[in-house]
């Protein structure tokens, strides 16, 4: 209560003493240049002059796109999803041209990167948490190996915060919102104070965040047959707990609301100035998320199976659970770029180091049923460090050269507690990753004419990652491996060695238009799986610590075991087109994309009868994907601006290496065959496009009637390897009034989500045998109306 009091006073304390600024026009935001910095370029350049791929945003359109966390922008540039996945809140499933992953298991590495200030977040879990006080967010699509490392096979998302600024400055915005449908409020606050403390040599800056969500989704505690009291269940076929009995609530009409979540960050930071070559700037970040479990809905699955108990239609928020769970993010992170201008080249050397320490504990109703029949908790505590230093100069006026070396060290230690039936059949485990990684990068931009350029690259990159890893299944009495318990029955270590080349060309066919064409390879990391329920995985061999009737398995298979799984290899041939024809009034980008994916690494989400869900991480394929990408901006009047988008992937598997389709029917389990070869590749939405006006009206000397619309489409998709779990298609629908008045000051009027399409972040199968059927698929969020005040002086 403290820490909450604290910060709403520090967020209204920003307003005192502030000078008042002038009406900003929504039109004039979007018709600005955006500057990024996705090619590490010692300053930042046109979005329209790289050679890349990228949708960005700057801060005014980030403020007119209501963007609370990454998600806001899922349905906002053609071939990305950046979806959470909803088991905990916050744990990035993002996918881009085809490119995901669909697992909350924090050892697995992503395919889209995400960066925050230059700094790479080592795991997907605490990424999509909510953001504030913005310079800009750049939206990196196909492999950006080169410059930005590993993991980002799929592309890469640049999150840029404000930095100190030169003169005083007060920010601060509130905002209230609601289903309007019964649901609780969510409140948010947040603001920044700033300038100068010594002139010309020290800046300092902070900034608050203070966000309540009172539930946006109502839970049944009743289901089907409120009177169950007790159910005897078919046996789990391990050990000693079978046809246990499961008590039950019995209240048959119990609604409240649920989603509800509590966070606070702060962010003070400070730049350095000691002469005009020298700049240190430096943030902290100290955040903490708590609040409720998955929003779980069982409905009916792949294989036609409805849950016995519970089962709610697919296109509906309706969702019934006996347990609410919780989650707990804690995470503090430390970043320091230092700029030194030098005389060789006329260059700039650049240091960036970063500091993360992330934990969270949850807990989930995983069989999303109001019976008893799978609950989870798990814990992640994450440390990471990285120090990257590039140098960037300009020889003889043709050669741009960025030179650097790159750091990253993580430890990482996760549990994960399983109750199954009632809590009689319990299962313990997880495991310790330890993550070492050093790389050399290069990247020379050869301009041959003045109109023609070869874009040259490469990376060696060499990884490290130690592991030891305890079964679930051989884990049968309570231990935690984050207090030095539990038995491991794997122990390993590998290393991964790899150069990365790229070639391109850029040619600027007239002033206003560039066209490119690259191919780079991009790789995504090997590792291990620390949440391992595979049956067949325990070998038959001698331990020094085994555990409680203990039984060798002579089930074994060497293939199903937690590692280690190798790197995913990505070939990636783009060709681009960047114009803004009409004195750039229009602004019109295109690309056509081909991946060639070789040792596919996969998450295979299969049910168990045994631990309920089973996740099998592997090199499952080779597999081509390719598709096309158009983009643009069109000014219509001086204060009408159309925007639209449009994205087409396809992909096939070429040769399938492990099987992907049990427990398919169509197929024969255990075995690679045609079936196999026929299933469409997950996580990749065949189109995603979208249209919007964004309209600015002068009102005279009261300031700017801003209005926004926005519609937007995506495919549904599939979100197992096996085709069974799928994604809904969805239209988005979003549209907001702001007046933004002389004296600084924003109102707004908006609307999220306005048709209350329903979609997953999931949607794992579950087993009929044990759980009943059905599936496990977190609900996001429904229609959202808000009001919202911001002033800025």
């Amino acid at each position: 209560m403290t820490k909450r009091l604290l910060a709403k006073a520090s967020i209204i304390a920003l307003c005192a003493g502030a000078t008042p600024a002038f009406a900003q026009s929504a039109v004039d935001a979007f018709k600005d240049e955006i500057f990024v910095t996705a090619t590490k370029k010692a300053n930042a350049e046109n979005v329209q002059d790289v050679p890349l791929s990228v949708t960005a945003y700057g801060e005014e359109q980030l403020d007119a796109l209501k963007v609370r966390d990454l998600f806001s922008l899922t349905y906002a540039a053609p071939n990305v999803q950046l979806d959470d996945i909803g088991t905990t809140p916050g744990v990035a499933n993002f996918s881009i041209r085809g490119l995901g992953v669909n697992s909350s298991i924090p050892s697995i590495d992503p395919t889209v990167g995400v960066f925050v200030d230059g700094v790479y977040l080592g795991i997907n879990n605490g990424v999509v948490l909510d953001m504030f006080d913005l310079e800009s967010i750049e939206l990196l699509r196909g492999p950006q190996g080169i410059l930005f490392g590993r993991n980002v096979t799929g592309g890469a998302v640049l999150i840029n915060t404000k930095a100190a600024p030169d003169e005083f400055e007060v920010t601060f915005k509130t905002a209230v919102e609601s289903g309007f449908r019964g649901t609780g409020n969510n409140y948010f606050a947040m603001g920044s104070v700033g300038g100068p403390v010594i002139d010309g040599l020290l800046n300092a800056k902070l900034a608050v965040y203070y966000n309540n969500d009172r539930g946006w989704f109502e839970r049944y505690l009743g289901g089907p047959n409120p009177g169950l009291q007790a159910v005897s269940l078919p046996p789990v076929g391990f050990g000693p707990a079978t046809g246990a009995l499961v008590a039950q609530n019995p209240r048959a009409d119990a609604f409240e609301n649920f989603g509800k979540s509590e966070t606070y960050i702060i962010r003070p930071s400070i730049r350095l100035t000691p002469s005009d070559s020298f700049a240190v700037e430096v943030r902290y970040e100290h955040g903490k998320a708590e609040g409720d479990g998955p929003a779980g809905q069982n409905h009916t699955n792949g294989l036609g199976q409805t849950n016995r108990f519970f089962s709610a239609p697919r296109d509906s928020f309706d969702f019934s659970i006996d347990e609410p769970g919780f989650f707990e993010n804690t995470w503090d992170q430390v970043t320091a770029e230092a700029t030194l201008d030098v005389g060789f080249g006329d260059g700039t050397i650049t240091n960036i180091f970063g500091w993360r320490k992330f934990s969270a504990d949850t807990r989930g109703d995983i069989d999303a049923t109001p019976v008893w029949l799978f609950h989870s908790d798990a814990t992640i505590e994450q440390d990471q460090l990285s120090n990257e230093i590039r140098y960037n100069g300009t020889f003889f006026d043709r050669v741009d050269l960025t030179l650097g070396f790159y750091w990253f060290t993580q430890d990482l230690v996760y549990d994960e507690l399983r109750f199954l039936v009632g809590g009689a059949v319990n299962f313990f485990g997880g495991g310790i990753q330890n993550t070492d990684t050093y790389a050399g990068f290069g990247q020379i931009d050869l301009r041959l004419t003045d109109r023609f350029t070869v874009n040259l690259g490469a990376r060696y990159t060499s990884e490290t990652k130690e592991a030891e890893i305890a079964n679930l299944l051989l884990n049968r009495t309570a231990c935690r491996i984050t207090e030095g318990g539990c038995f491991r029955d794997f122990n390993d270590e590998e290393t991964w060695n790899n150069f990365t080349p790229k070639i391109g060309v850029t040619w600027a066919a007239t002033d206003d238009t560039n066209v490119y064409a690259h191919w780079t390879q991009g790789v995504r990391s090997g590792g291990y799986n620390l949440r391992n329920t595979a049956v067949g995985s325990a070998p038959n061999l001698p331990n020094p610590m085994p555990p409680p009737a203990f039984v060798p398995n002579p089930l074994f298979n060497p293939a199903l075991l937690p590692g280690p799984f190798n790197e995913e290899i990505v070939d990636a041939f783009e060709f681009g087109v960047k114009a803004q024809p009409g004195d750039g009034k229009a602004t019109i980008n295109a690309a056509v994309y081909l991946n060639k994916i070789d040792n596919f690494q996969r998450e295979l989400n299969l049910t168990d009868p045994q631990s309920g869900v089973v996740q099998v991480i592997t090199n499952t394929a080779d597999a081509t994907i390719w598709g096309i990408e158009l983009d643009t901006r069109i000014l219509l009047t001086d204060n009408l601006i159309f925007t639209g988008f449009l994205g087409y992937t396809d992909g096939e598997y070429d040769e399938i290496l492990f099987d992907i389709g049990a427990p398919n029917p169509a197929g024969s389990p255990g075995v690679v065959d045609a079936a196999d070869l026929a299933l469409e590749i997950p996580r990749l939405s065949p189109f995603s496009y979208g249209v919007g006006l964004l309209h600015s009206l002068p009102a005279g000397g009261l300031g700017v009637f801003n209005t926004r619309f926005a519609w937007s489409h995506r495919d549904r998709n599939f979100y197992t390897d096996n085709n069974l779990g799928v994604l809904n298609e969805v239209d988005n629908i979003e549209a907001s009034l702001a007046l933004a008045m002389e004296n600084g000051f924003t109102v707004s009027v908006y609307g999220q989500n306005l048709l209350n399409e329903v979609n997953f972040g999931g949607d794992t199968q579950l087993p009929l045998a044990t759980i009943g059927g059905g599936t496990f698929s977190p609900l996001s969020k429904g229609r959202v109306i808000g009001l919202e005040l911001q002033a800025s002086f």
